[in-house]
């Protein structure tokens, strides 16, 4: 029997102590969805890290203006519901 080839891959995963965020091979993956994108930990920081992270946040964009806000999602809405008036 030939020998098997073996596969190099390799899984690095990091969750954050704070808020349990978790990043996969360097990169940020939502929970429950495993969706990920390339903005999706500045979203991150501007939703959560911003506000509430601590020395314990692990997000490489903490701290950095953009993306996605809780102040965004609400102008967001209001515009949807007045579209609809």
């Amino acid at each position: 029997m030939a020998d098997k080839q073996l596969s190099d891959l390799v899984l690095e995963r990091k969750e954050c102590a704070k808020c349990g965020a978790i990043w996969i091979n360097g990169k940020h993956m939502f929970r429950g969805t495993a969706a990920s994108y390339d903005r999706s930990e500045l979203d991150l920081a501007g939703l959560v890290c911003n506000k509430l992270g601590d020395e314990q946040c692990i997000n490489p964009m903490k701290g950095k203006d953009g993306g996605d806000t809780w102040k965004k999602r609400l102008e967001d809405l209001d515009k949807l519901s007045e579209d609809n008036d």
